[in-house]
């Protein structure tokens, strides 16, 4: 009988892995990277809880780095099969891990120099470039709606999730024993009122369901409302001579902001003039974002896809792209009239750091905080309402505006996850929440019942299910 066990963002949001066993066939489902505090990072330096001499073929349902992350890490420590994935997700996954290894020897580097000084043992890298070549070797790709064989009893296909480009819902069919069996994994569950991508695609049957719940507890703002008090803070920061800081994730929050913003200037109310995107990684994956405009959707974006041929400066003039160090830093000599978005999503890394330290202690900036922060991060800190963080090192008053546009999230929230259920067929399947605190689990688990009087299970680490 073929088995599932729930290893990563199991009552987590992050880490994702899970590994399918049948008699035939061992296949791991994400390979995703631990996210948040110093102590969850931590994890990923750990072995992994299985033989990977085992595997037959990994798939991966989209590039964000708690999905993915950790890919290089398990090639480095001896898997070299199939990496399955959309041909989105091939190009952009070659963007975010060679990012992941440059921060991960930087890191390493500056640890090392402090532990030479110590007299303490040097420390490895969690992988390195060579890593993330030798795992880019073994990508598979699968457009949405075919279906391919994995193993010679389990076949995959994958379904527009929505979530950001490329991203999936994962389809696995298993034959065994002359029976079969549906398993079907979500991902992470694109959040409809957004613009650019197409809603999740429907499914209507499986007969074991994960499914993500990051945002179960609670229900996005309207686009609407978010709109304006994008509009608000924006206008704002102008009229007091503040800057706008928006930490953004590489992929899909960086772009719908971008998006948003030359909506804003073409209507003639985005009144500053210099918008910085200080992001390598974000301009390259913006850049990828061109080579796939059939996967947007038609409704809102019609005038965007009519007018740009060549890049995203001809939808917002005003953009200027830093890849440098040096020109990162120039930007922090402006004090006033500047939206600077920059990574990493959830401050906890990369250039938003240095502009954070810089602008915090202002009353006159506004940060935007336009999807998940994990707890442990300085991102979810600042949308607790700290008044002080620590930012490398030094004591940072928050005196600038913190606003948390929900309505920009990646994620459905718990009114699309309820809703995306409806369609799956009686009987329904066996259901896993995954990929959430546990707290928002159980509202969701709760809110479950209650409308659809279905009863979903919330799995621990490390348990073993048979399918």
């Amino acid at each position: 009988m073929a088995t599932l066990t729930f290893i990563g963002a199991t009552r987590q949001v992050t880490g994702s892995c899970y590994l399918l066993k049948t008699r035939a066939s061992t296949i791991l489902l994400e390979c995703g990277m631990y996210q948040g505090s110093n102590q969850d990072e931590e994890r990923n330096q750990k072995d992994f809880p299985f033989d990977i001499t085992q595997l037959d073929a990994v798939v991966i349902s989209h590039t964000h780095l708690d999905h993915c992350g950790l890919l290089p890490k398990l090639v480095r420590d001896g898997y070299q099969g199939p990496v399955f994935m959309t041909p989105a997700t091939h190009d952009l996954i070659e963007v975010m891990l060679k990012d992941a290894a440059f921060l991960a020897m930087k890191d390493v580097e500056w640890e090392n120099r402090q532990r030479q000084r110590a007299g303490k043992p040097l420390i490895e890298p969690l992988y390195t470039d060579q890593d993330v070549a030798d795992t880019l070797h073994l990508r598979e790709v699968h457009a949405y709606g075919e279906t391919t064989p994995v193993t010679d009893d389990i076949s995959l296909r994958f379904h527009d999730a929505g979530h950001i480009l490329g991203s999936s819902i994962v389809e696995l069919k298993i034959s065994e024993n002359k029976k079969k069996h549906t398993l079907v994994f979500s991902g992470d569950l694109g959040n409809s009122k957004t613009a650019m991508l197409d809603d999740p695609s429907v499914i209507t049957h499986a007969d074991t369901l994960l499914m993500e719940s990051t945002y179960g507890d609670r229900n996005h703002r309207s686009l609407e409302e978010t709109l304006d008090e994008f509009r608000d803070a924006l206008q704002e920061a102008m009229e007091s001579g503040g800057n706008v800081l928006i930490p953004a994730f590489t992929i899909g929050r960086t772009q719908e902001v971008l998006f948003w913003l030359g909506k804003f200037y073409r209507e003639g109310i985005l009144k500053q003039q210099k918008v910085f995107l200080d992001s390598p990684m974000g301009i390259k994956a913006s850049e990828i974002y061109f080579k796939h405009l059939h996967l947007f959707n038609d409704e809102d974006t019609k005038s965007f896809r009519e007018t740009v041929k060549q890049g995203w400066k001809e939808w917002l003039p005003p953009l200027h792209y830093t890849r440098s160090t040096e020109e990162s830093m120039q930007i922090n000599t402006i004090t006033g009239g500047a939206i600077i978005i920059a990574g990493s999503g959830m401050c906890t890394g990369g250039r938003i750091r240095h502009h954070l330290k810089n602008n915090l202690w202002r009353n006159n900036t506004r940060v935007i905080i336009v999807g998940f922060q994990a707890q442990g991060t300085l991102g979810r800190a600042l949308v607790d309402g700290a008044r002080h963080v620590s930012i490398f090192g030094k004591e940072i008053a928050v005196n600038a505006s913190i606003h948390t546009l929900g309505g920009f999230s990646a994620h459905a929230d718990q009114s699309q996850l309820l809703d995306w259920t409806k369609s799956f067929s009686k009987p329904r399947p066996d259901l896993y929440l995954v990929h959430g605190e546990t707290e928002k689990m159980l509202e969701l688990q709760k809110q479950l019942y209650s409308h659809q009087q279905w009863h979903a299970n919330i799995p621990h680490p490390g348990e073993m299910i048979e399918l």
